[in-house]
């Protein structure tokens, strides 16, 4: 079904770090292939849908060389991000499950996604996610920011500068649900690095942010929360300056207008991948067709988005709809 890549992708990426952002219409599936080998899967997508996306998400491990999930990370229990758990493992052999710990939500759906869930996590090994604490990956650094509501409390190195961004920026309504319980990440290879904080809301992300930046810039960001503007304030964008974003929206879900625009306006961001052409977002909120791997709502394939990440701290951004891949040099 999916996809051949251009001769320089089909060469082995021993020493680069591979990231797949894999199609699952609006939920998350983001796989990481470490240099050494090792895999790490940040969430699982929906469930049902005739396993499409345990499908999808085996077959960009397949793509990768991947015969099993070493570390899959939950970030938190909404069915478009842990819905698909068990499909997958009836597919791929999952060794390491990383989440925040019990579900903050307690209807009856919410039960049914975590219980199921768990049923699986306990034929693994779990652990528990803690801000400052490292998830044990080969070849990475994978640092947990934020987890079951709690952030880290200390910048990290070469952090923690006055944040101008932060003023006259106003909180949003208190976000009780599970996404403000999500397991953030920043993962670095090298000097490259990227931010995911799952559906981490509004008011939480910027406790990461304000009054001072913790974090500091990041290489690629992660749209939070599908580029949902309950998510992504411009106090946290424009302070981490990152050079490309992702967003793993559906045609109808995320990318919304004022979300993209925070993004677009970054300061040195240079270009905004989507997983969809998001129909909110019309003509002025998306980015060139070059730029998104799936454009028609009807009859989508699954198309992803390949990004690779030299020692050197360059990488590439590969489109499997069109073949269009750009090199983006070292940072400055």
């Amino acid at each position: 079904m999916l996809f051949t890549l251009v001769g320089a992708q089909l060469l082995p990426a021993a020493k680069n770090l591979e990231i797949y952002f894999i199609d699952v219409e609006g939920g998350q599936a983001t796989l990481f292939v470490s240099p050494s080998g090792e895999s790490m899967l940040v969430d699982t997508g929906w469930s049902g849908h005739n396993s499409r996306d345990a499908g999808r998400i085996a077959a960009a491990a397949k793509h990768a060389g991947v015969k099993a999930i070493d570390y899959l990370l939950v970030t938190h229990f909404h069915e478009d991000h842990v819905g698909g758990v068990p499909q997958l493992a009836a597919k791929l052999p999952i060794r390491n499950f990383v989440d925040h710990g019990e579900s903050v939500e307690h209807d009856q759906r919410a039960k049914e996604l975590y219980n199921a869930y768990v049923e699986y996590r306990a034929k693994g090994k779990h652990i528990l996610a803690k801000p400052g604490e490292t998830i044990p990956i080969k070849g990475l650094d994978v640092k947990v920011l934020s987890a079951d509501g709690d952030i880290i409390e200390n910048p990290l190195e070469g952090a923690g500068q006055p944040n101008p961004a932060c003023a006259g920026e106003k909180l949003q309504a208190p976000d009780a649900s599970e996404n403000a319980r999500s397991v953030g990440t920043l993962i670095t290879f090298g000097n490259f690095r990227i931010m995911d904080l799952g559906d981490l809301t509004w008011n939480k992300e910027r406790e990461l942010a304000c009054p001072n930046n913790k974090i500091g810039a990041v290489d690629l960001y992660i749209a939070s929360h599908h580029g949902l503007f309950m998510s992504g304030p411009a106090s946290v964008v424009h302070a981490i300056h990152p050079r490309v974003a992702i967003v793993d929206n559906g045609a109808r879900k995320g990318g919304s207008p004022p979300a993209w625009q925070i993004m677009h306006s970054s300061p040195g961001m240079e270009d905004i991948w989507q997983l969809h052409y998001s129909i909110e977002g019309g003509k002025d909120n998306n980015s060139p067709d070059t730029f998104i791997a799936n454009t028609d709502e009807v009859g989508d394939v699954g198309n992803w988005i390949l990004v690779t990440v030299h020692p050197d701290g360059s990488f590439t951004v590969y489109n499997s709809r069109n073949k269009y891949t750009k090199n983006y040099g070292p940072k400055a």
